[in-house]
């Protein structure tokens, strides 16, 4: 089943474009990430997805109710980018707040297990005013958790957490897509969305410029080759340089060995491992080059130089 799936899903406020013909797909069980630069559109989508801001056009739907059904919100977790919680609370009677809201089981047992999964067992009855931004973030975690929603929206889940924080909401989101839970996650960190999507989509200027699988996004494209050499000496090397510009080659500690970089086409590999052959140089290993996703993401944005 598809957990989200919209269909020419466009926002415009008055003449300005925030989102125009969005199509996504979001499968069950997925961590979706949601990538963009800063006014690209990601949070206007994410807040019609929840039914926050009603669309100019197009449709959408969660677990194939409307977006404007009240069903599709009773599958619905969400933590937006900008949460504030009453000061004056505990962050036991926050939980239990909004398992009044939803109408759920004010279940003391669920909030103590939240609390725990979020870091903030021994927390429960402390006010929100003495928390620091980054466990107001954990609390807001565990809230969007509440009454275990199907879907998870999480604005920049991690952006006030020193890497501890990160690496265990990481841990927790993952425990959550082993259950079944689809994550959609909208986050400027690209190292955490690299290392924990399935799937990503690339949205500038309202307009989605890729969707699909993360792999695909980075590693379909090689930019080069690392090829590990035995048996080379000064002059082999000297002559492999002169026949391949731009190849660097780096001495290892062994007599003869090193480590070659080469920017080529795949469809050129065979014939320089052929003339290396040739030539009586030994080949270790082949190993692509791949870019990473923050290349990926500027020269997809159009802002890496070029």
């Amino acid at each position: 089943m598809k957990a989200i799936q919209t269909l020419g899903l466009s926002k415009h406020y008055g003449r300005r474009t925030a989102v125009e013909n969005v199509n996504l797909s979001v499968d069950q069980g997925q961590i979706f990430g949601l990538l963009g630069p800063n006014g690209a559109g990601k949070s206007t989508l994410v807040k019609m997805l929840v039914g926050l801001v009603n669309p100019s056009a197009g449709s959408a739907r969660v677990f194939g109710f409307s977006f404007r059904e009240l069903a599709a919100r009773r599958h619905i977790g969400y933590l937006p980018e900008l949460f504030r919680f009453p000061p004056w609370l505990t962050a036991d009677e926050v939980l239990t707040y909004h398992q009044r809201l939803l109408k759920v089981a004010v279940d003391a047992e669920e909030r103590a297990q939240l609390l725990e999964k979020v870091g903030l067992k021994d927390r429960g009855h402390d006010r929100v005013r003495g928390f620091s931004k980054g466990l107001q973030q954990r609390l807001g975690l565990a809230v969007a958790m509440v009454g275990n929603p199907e879907i998870i929206f999480l604005d920049e889940p991690t952006s006030a957490l020193d890497p501890v924080g990160r690496y265990e909401v990481s841990q927790i989101l993952n425990e959550l897509r082993q259950a079944g839970v689809t994550i959609f996650l909208n986050s400027h960190l690209l190292s955490d969305v690299e290392r924990l999507s399935n799937a990503v989509a690339l949205i500038d200027k309202g307009i989605i410029l890729y969707q699909g699988s993360l792999q695909d996004a980075i590693y379909g494209t090689v930019r080069g080759y690392q090829l590990n050499l035995g048996g080379l000496t000064e002059a082999s090397a000297a002559e492999i340089q002169a026949k391949n510009p731009g190849a660097v080659i780096q001495w290892g500690e062994r007599p003869g060995e090193a480590v070659m970089a080469l920017q080529i086409v795949r469809e050129g590999l065979p014939q320089v491992v052929a003339d290396l052959v040739a030539r009586g140089v030994k080949l270790y290993e082949v190993a692509p080059e791949h870019s990473s996703l923050e290349e990926w993401f500027l020269q997809r944005i159009g802002k890496d130089g070029r």
